[in-house]
Parts: structure tokens; C-alpha cells; sequence
């Protein structure tokens, strides 16, 4: 569905429009709060939302711009963070029912948020997720989210509704946050942009960040110019984040063409040609390159052997970082209260022993290695973000029942996403295509250390060429398929 729907156009449409005074801040809060009270019943994008705020907030933005004081393309633009990252008059959640309101309470706000206020963003309110920002969730203490294409199937995980909210016209644009794909899994399910970006070059200060080596915030928006608009506010160097990288943030935008002209780029075979990978998928992918050749790139085939242990190694890595801190604050003391499915991942993270973590962050080294050896040699390595279109919600709940289950349920979601997250190497997933039941299929482009502009420039490309994030979902069809 092509909509001209002033909530479905992208970001920086909206941006323009509020510049130049032809959209109110306050008209365009008003449609996206009106999408989110008749949908989010059904698409459950939403933890806690404050319209009153929000409205008080576009308002004060209205004025400000009247007088003659705009602050940039965010301004006036409507947005929601996963509800990993405390905001002050919102409760931080973590998608988990485990702690009390008392434990809720933030304590300040997160750096990410104050760049985006002092922007002049306007923060809607706080997004669903899978419990604690782990995939694994079963039963979602906060509703179950839904994939705004057709409600009977996933929205992949764990920034599940920060991938849902600006699919569905909801927010202009969300703030996600990634271990292992858990931004460019939600983009790619839901149909909209969403870039990790290297590791250090968002502050993390004010997340909850349980996995200290991968965890990172990133945009997902409805185009690679909103992404690049927003990376420019929300990166940086942080004092209040030691591991935040004090490299200079470059200007995004103005390096936006759609010339590829002199680009060389590989795709990984094991990523997207490998065992698993849905026809659908490949297909769709294979029209992809025919784009991105048609704009002026050199593509080539590469083979990255050890990419298919990146996601055992990060899940004995990182998921023994995160059990680790659970142990120690609740899953002693309440056990119970966790979800069946987070908890038993947990549990059994938190019974991986020293040398075995040791010798798996040695291998991990290897593995990203390896990754970073082909960047040197490319401008950005390119695969399907998912080998598979998505799943029935029943289907894609990692019930891991017999050793059966953990290569099509465990691995193979992830087999795409961890070799760059494992690396910390920027990615970013582009809409790519529709299957023939109508999901999002994308596009997955990585790229060197910091070279978030390289990877911004090849996906603004591929967008001036198709037209697939302009495509957007019937959300009265959603509601009579759910109802």
C-alpha cells in the first residue's frame, strides 16, 4: 500500500514540511497519538505513552518555530525509545513485570535523550520489548507484539516495537538498541531502516546495559536520510560513557548521493547463499545487487568461513555478561517472576564456566579478525539481514525442545546479524523486497570501524533506485485480520 499520510512520510518529509511552516508540529502529534490509540491495541508497539506531555511538548515546538527559531530536521518530529533507556516521567520497564514500580523509577535522563530534546525531538513515550532486551520472550508481560504487515506474524525481537512504531506511522522515528541484531532484525521485520552502529560511537549512558561489550542504541526510521539526520544528533563523544569513542562525528547528510560510482562491494556467500536461506529471500536479495550495480558498484563474492560460529560465540559470551548481572539483582530472589522463555536462557548462561567464556571471547577475536580483514579489502559487505521472510508469531517463539530445534529456532535467526555484532562493526538494514505473503524482506549492509557514512551513502543509493520504503502497511486490514 502507497499512502500519502502525513504520519507515513518519511522523517525528513516531515522535516521539510514543519521548516517551512506547511506542517504543524502539533497536526502532526495529534495524527501520530490518534494511530497509536486506534492501533496500538492491536500492534502492542507501546509500553507507556504520555499524550498530555507530548502535546504540551509540539506545542512549545509550534512556537518556537513561528518565532523564528528552528533547531534542525528533528525538530517538532515525534519519536519513542525501546524501553531500555531511562527518561525522566517515564517508568524503565525492561519490558518485565520481575521489578517493582519502586525499582522502575529513572533516576535521569539518558544521554541519547537529552541530544534528541536538546534537538527539539519530542519523546512520545517508552516501547515495547522482549524481557529485559533479550530475545527468548514467550509470554510478553506487556501484550504481544505484532507485525503491523499481518498480526499473526513476528515482529522479530528484542526492539520489537521500536521496529513496529515507525512502520505503523506512530512515531517519525525510533530509538532501538542492539546486541546481536535486535535493531536490524525489527527493521527488517516490519519493513522500515535500522542501523547498529559501531560500538562506541552512541553514548550508552542511561541504558541499561547488561551486555558490556555489544550492547549499542541506534535509530530505526522510514529512510536511510531520517537515520543519517538522527546518527548526526544522537553520536558523540560522552564523559559520562567511558567506552564512548571520541572520534568526530562526520556530516551524515550533506555525504548522501546516489552514486556508487568507484564503490567496491562483496556479499558473503555463507550469509547469503549458505544453508537455510528462503528462496523468497534470495531472490529478493539477488534483485538487490542488479540495484546497487545499476548505481555505479563493483560487487564480488567473498567467503567468510568462521562467520557461522559468530552466533554460538556471542551467546556464550554475552549471554553469560548479561546472566551474570541478573544472578547478582534477581534471579535468585525471583525467579518466578520471570518469563519462562528469558529465564531459562539465563539460567543456563549463568552455568557457563570461566574457561569456557575465556577461550570463547579468544575465539571471538578470531572471528572479527576475519570480518575485518574483507573490510579492508571492501567498502562494505552485503547479505540478506534475515534468511528467512517472517514468521507465524507461534513459529518463531524459541521453545528449544530436542537439539533439532537450536539450528532452525536459535541459530539460523541470528546467522546474519552476529558476525558484525561480534565484530561491533556498523550494520544497517534497508527494505529490500516483499515475499509473496506480502513481509518485508531487506537488505543487510556492514562496514568498517566508524564508517557508518560509507554504509548511510550505499543505502541512501539504494533507496533513490526503489521504492520499497515507500510502501506501507493497511493498518484497517490489520485491524480486520485481528479483530
Amino acid at each position: 500500500m502507497v499512502s500519502t499520510d502525513v504520519t507515513y512520510l518519511t522523517g525528513s518529509e516531515q522535516a521539510r514540511l514543519i521548516k517551512a511552516r506547511q506542517l504543524s508540529p502539533v497536526e502532526l502529534m495529534k495524527e501520530t497519538l490518534n494511530r497509536i490509540d486506534r492501533y496500538d491495541p492491536v500492534l502492542r508497539a507501546w509500553i507507556t505513552v504520555d499524550p498530555d506531555r507530548a502535546l504540551k511538548q509540539a506545542r512549545e515546538a509550534e512556537s518556537e518555530i513561528m518565532a523564528g527559531t528552528y533547531r534542525g530536521m528533528l525538530h517538532g518530529l515525534p519519536f519513542g525509545v525501546k524501553d531500555q533507556m531511562h527518561a525522566l516521567g517515564f517508568p524503565t520497564t525492561l519490558g518485565t513485570k520481575v521489578m517493582d514500580e519502586s525499582e522502575m523509577v529513572p533516576p535521569y535522563d539518558s544521554t541519547v535523550i537529552k541530544r534528541l530534546a536538546q534537538a527539539g525531538a519530542i519523546l512520545i513515550g517508552k516501547q515495547n520489548q522482549h524481557e529485559w532486551g533479550k530475545g527468548s520472550t514467550i509470554v510478553f508481560p506487556y501484550g504481544t507484539p505484532r507485525n503491523p504487515w499481518n498480526p499473526d506474524y513476528d515482529a522479530s525481537s528484542s526492539s520489537t516495537g521500536s521496529g513496529i512504531a515507525p512502520a505503523a506511522g506512530q512515531c517519525s522515528f525510533s530509538i532501538g538498541e542492539d546486541t546481536g541484531g535486535s535493531i536490524r532484525g525489527p527493521a527488517s521485520c516490519n519493513g522500515v531502516v535500522g542501523l547498529r552502529p559501531t560500538f562506541g560511537r552512541i553514548s550508552r549512558h542511561g541504558g541499561v546495559m547488561a551486555g558490556y561489550t555489544s550492547d549499542t542504541f541506534g535509530p530505526l526510521a522510514r529512510s536511510v536520510e531520517d537515520i543519517a539526520a538522527i546518527m548526526e544528533v544522537v553520536s558523540g563523544h560522552d564523559p559520562s560513557d567511558v567506552l564512548s569513542s571520541p572520534r568526530p562525528v562526520p556530516p551524515y547528510t550533506k555525504q548522501l548521493d546516489g552514486d556508487l560510482r568507484g564503490m567496491k562491494l562483496a556479499v558473503v556467500r555463507e550469509l547469503a547463499y549458505g544453508q537455510g536461506v528462503d528462496p523468497e529471500v534470495r531472490a529478493a536479495f539477488e534483485v538487490s545487487l542488479d540495484v546497487l550495480r545499476g548505481q555505479g558498484a563493483t560487487i564480488e563474492e567473498i567467503s567468510l568461513p568462521l562467520a557461522k560460529h559468530a552466533v554460538a560465540l556471542q551467546m556464550l559470551t554475552t549471554d553469560a555478561d548479561v546472566a551474570s548481572w541478573f544472578l547478582a539483582n534477581f534471579l535468585r530472589d525471583r525467579y518466578e517472576r520471570f518469563d519462562k522463555g528469558t529465564r531459562t536462557r539465563l539460567v543456563a548462561s549463568s552455568l557457563i564456566p570461566a574457561t569456557v567464556y575465556h577461550r570463547a571471547m579468544r575465539a571471538r577475536t578470531i572471528v572479527r579478525a576475519q570480518v575485518l580483514d574483507a573490510m579492508r579489502r571492501y567498502d562494505a559487505l552485503l547479505s540478506p539481514t534475515d534468511v528467512f521472510p517472517p514468521r507465524q508469531i507461534e513459529e518463531a517463539r524459541e521453545r528449544i525442545t530436542n537439539r533439532a530445534d537450536v539450528l532452525p529456532k536459535l541459530i539460523m535467526r541470528r546467522i546474519a546479524h552476529y558476525p558484525f555484532s561480534l565484530s561491533n562493526v556498523p550494520a544497517m538494514s534497508v527494505p529490500g523486497g516483499f515475499s509473496s505473503k506480502g513481509l518485508p524482506l531487506s537488505l543487510q549492509i556492514a562496514g568498517r570501524p566508524f564508517g557508518e557514512d560509507r554504509v548511510l551513502k550505499i543505502g541512501y543509493a539504494y533507496q533513490q533506485a526503489t521504492a520499497w520504503h515507500r510502501r506501507h502497511p493497511d493498518l484497517s486490514a490489520t485491524l480486520a485480520a485481528a479483530a
